[in-house]
């Protein structure tokens, strides 16, 4: 094998939120069908922000199109907080630790520009996790 062919050492916070891209990526296609990309980047030690670009689906950029912005944050809201479990377990899988707070916003007015923040509990910690407070 040639130096060129060499595989890449990758630090495990790259790794991580690379996984976590991925993740959410997968699951807003299967809610809505989208988005282009996603970037993960860690806020301090304890918190995730996922930015999501291009998110709205042909039938929300008309609602856009209509003016009926209000509508569509709700429905949106509605949705992501309906799939805490769905979002939430994929992060405290990859991170090994357990999500304490989820927010989710969608910026209608800038072509769907979503962003999913997860704040985790601290390394080791045994109690309940933001997915215990849905059931």
């Amino acid at each position: 094998m040639s130096a060129d062919a060499q595989p890449i050492e990758v630090e495990e916070d790259v790794k991580l939120v690379v996984l976590v891209s991925l993740e959410m990526v997968r699951l807003y296609k299967e809610h809505f069908g989208r988005p282009k990309r996603a970037f993960t980047y860690w806020a301090g030690s304890d918190a995730l922000v996922v930015f999501l670009e291009d998110t709205l689906t042909d039938a929300e950029r008309k609602m856009v199109e209509m003016g009926d912005h209000d509508s569509l944050r709700d429905q949106r809201l509605t949705v992501q907080y309906s799939t805490v479990r769905e979002f939430c377990a994929p992060v405290e899988r990859i991170t090994g630790r357990k999500v304490r707070s989820f927010l989710s916003a969608t910026d209608t007015e800038v072509d769907g520009l979503s962003m999913e923040t997860f704040v985790l509990h601290a390394r080791g910690y045994d109690g309940p996790s933001r997915i215990d407070a849905e059931d």
